[in-house]
C-alpha cells in the first residue's frame, strides 16, 4: 500500500483499491480503528469498539477481494451502529442503565443487511438514553462532544455517528431519526444526514413511538449514504411498518442537473425565531441553489407549530417507557425522561385522539404543498451548537429540545424524507446546515439536489477535535 491514508477515504474510493488490490478491507478496517484510537478520547463518539470481531470480518473480506468474489459493493467498508440497534454479539445498552450489558442474540434489519453485504461493523455510537432527546449524553457513558468545539454539543440523539462521521472514524454510520435525530447532529457537526420516507429502511424491533422512527445515514458524502441505502434500503417483513416500493438504485438521479426544480424556500417555516448567524448561511444556501438552476421562492407551507402534536405522541412514548421499569429502576433513568413521562400522565384520550387527526391534516397539507413544489428548504436547526450537559441552549428560557429544533420534526409526523445539507459556518466557526424535504417516496429527488449542491460546495470536516 502507498502512502495514501485509507482512514480519510469514502466508500467509492476505497472499493476503487479494493477491486485493484492496491488495498485491502484489512488495511482499511485498521485505518479507521486508529483513527478512532487517535480522536475517540477527545469526542466520545463510540461507546463500543470491537476490534477483534471488525478485524476477523475484515480479514475474511480480503480473501473474497482477492477471489473476485466480493458480497457486494460495501464488502470490507467500515461502519458503525447506534446503540440503540441491536446487534449478534454486542451489547445495545441504549444509553440507560436499566439494560444489560449482554450480547444481543439477534440482528437488528440494518445489522443483518450491513453485515450479509460484507461491511465490517467496527462498534456501537453513543445515543442519549433510549434517543429520548436531540443531545447526546447519558448515565452510562456519559457526554459525545462536537469535533468542531469540544465544550458543545453535537446534537442527538444520533450524535455519536455525527461526529464519528465528521472524523471519518468509519466511513458509514447508522443513524436513528424520530424528530429530527439524524438531521440535527449532521447540522451541528456538518456533515449530511438523510431521513428516507417511513417504512423504507426497515426497524426491528420498532422504537416506542413506531410511527416516527426512520433509520438512515449519516456520512461525509451523498454517494456514501445512498451506498448504505442500497444495502439497508430494503424490505424486512420483521418491521410492521416496513414498505416495499424502494428505488432498485437509490441514486438514480445522481448527477442529474436541478434546471427547472421548484424548491419552496421557508426561512422560519412561519413560526420558528432562528438566530441570525444560522439564517445567513441558508438563505446563502437558497441563492446558491438558484445558481445552479433551481427555481427557488420564498414561501411558507401554510401550518402552524406542530409542537403540541409532536409533544403528544413523544411524552406518551416516554411514559410507556417509565411504566415499563421498576420503582428502583425509575430511579436510574434520565430525570428529562421522566419529566416528559409525568407530563403525558395529564394527557387524556381526547388530547391523543386530536393530536392523530390534526397529524393526518398537516400531512395532508404538505403533500398537497408538494404538488406545487418539488422541495420544501428550511435551515434543518435554529441555533448553533450550545454547551454540552444541556438540553436546550443556557439562557434561551426554553424547555423541551423540540422548541430549538423546530423545523425537523414536523417531517416525522408527516413521514417524508428529509435530509441535512452542510452550508457553512458560523462567524465563530460553528457549523450550520440546511435542510431538504420532498413528499413522501421523492427520496432520490432530496438525494439528488442534495448531491448537486456538495459537488458545486463541497464541505469542509475537522481534521481532529478542536479542545479549547
Amino acid at each position: 500500500m502507498s502512502d495514501t491514508d485509507l482512514g480519510a477515504m469514502d466508500a467509492g474510493q476505497l472499493r476503487e483499491l479494493f477491486e485493484s488490490g492496491k488495498a485491502s478491507p484489512l488495511e482499511a478496517t485498521r485505518a479507521a480503528l486508529e483513527r478512532i484510537e487517535r480522536f475517540n478520547e477527545a469526542v466520545n463518539a463510540y461507546v463500543l469498539v470491537d476490534r477483534e470481531g471488525a478485524e476477523a470480518a475484515a480479514e475474511a473480506s480480503s480473501k473474497r477481494w482477492q477471489a473476485g468474489r466480493p458480497l457486494s459493493g460495501l464488502d470490507g467498508i467500515p461502519v458503525s451502529l447506534k446503540d440503540l440497534t441491536e446487534s449478534i454479539g454486542l451489547p445495545a445498552r441504549k444509553g440507560s442503565l436499566t439494560v444489560s450489558d449482554a450480547p444481543c442474540e439477534q440482528d437488528s434489519p440494518p445489522a443483518r443487511m450491513l453485515r450479509e453485504a460484507g461491511a465490517v461493523i467496527l462498534g456501537k455510537t453513543n445515543t442519549p438514553e433510549f434517543g429520548w432527546k436531540a443531545i447526546t449524553d447519558n448515565r452510562v457513558f456519559g457526554a459525545t462532544a462536537n469535533p468542531w468545539d469540544t465544550r458543545l454539543t453535537p446534537g442527538g440523539s444520533s450524535g455519536g455517528a455525527a461526529v464519528a462521521a465528521a472524523l471519518n472514524m468509519g466511513v458509514l454510520h447508522q443513524g436513528g431519526d424520530s424528530g429530527g435525530s439524524i438531521r440535527i447532529p449532521a447540522s451541528f457537526t456538518g456533515v449530511f444526514g438523510f431521513k428516507p420516507t417511513f417504512g423504507w429502511v426497515p426497524e426491528w424491533p420498532r422504537s416506542k413511538e413506531p410511527t416516527l422512527s426512520h433509520l438512515g445515514p449519516l456520512t461525509r458524502t451523498v454517494a456514501d449514504a445512498v451506498r448504505m441505502l442500497n444495502v439497508m434500503g430494503r424490505y424486512d417483513y420483521r418491521d410492521p411498518y416496513a414498505l416495499r416500493g424502494q428505488p432498485v438504485d437509490w441514486g438514480e438521479e445522481l448527477g442529474q442537473d436541478i434546471e427547472g426544480m421548484r424548491i419552496a424556500f421557508s426561512p422560519t417555516l412561519g413560526y420558528a425565531r432562528v438566530e441570525p448567524e444560522v439564517a445567513e448561511c441558508v438563505r446563502q444556501a437558497a441563492h446558491r441553489l438558484e445558481a445552479l438552476g433551481a427555481v427557488v421562492e420564498e414561501v411558507d407551507p401554510g401550518f402552524e407549530l406542530p409542537i403540541r402534536i409532536f409533544n403528544t405522541l413523544w411524552f406518551t412514548a416516554s411514559l410507556a417507557v417509565y411504566r415499563e421499569h421498576n420503582e428502583r429502576q425509575r430511579r436510574l433513568l434520565d430525570s428529562g425522561l421522566v419529566s416528559d413521562a409525568k407530563r403525558a400522565e395529564r394527557l387524556s384520550a381526547l388530547d391523543m385522539f386530536y393530536a392523530l387527526r390534526d397529524r393526518a391534516r398537516l400531512t395532508e397539507g404538505l403533500e398537497h404543498f408538494n404538488q406545487r413544489y418539488h422541495l420544501v428548504m428550511t435551515p434543518s436547526v435554529a441555533v448553533r451548537p450550545f454547551p454540552l450537559h444541556h438540553d436546550v441552549p443556557p439562557g434561551s428560557g426554553m424547555r423541551d429540545w423540540a422548541e430549538w429544533a423546530p423545523f425537523s420534526y414536523p417531517f416525522n409526523l408527516s413521514q417524508q424524507p428529509a435530509a441535512s445539507i452542510p452550508c457553512g459556518f458560523t462567524p465563530d466557526g460553528l457549523p450550520v446546515g440546511f435542510q431538504l424535504a420532498g413528499g413522501k417516496h421523492d427520496d432520490a429527488r432530496v438525494l439528488r439536489v442534495s448531491q448537486a449542491y456538495l459537488a458545486a460546495y463541497p464541505p469542509t470536516f475537522p481534521e481532529r477535535p478542536k479542545q479549547v
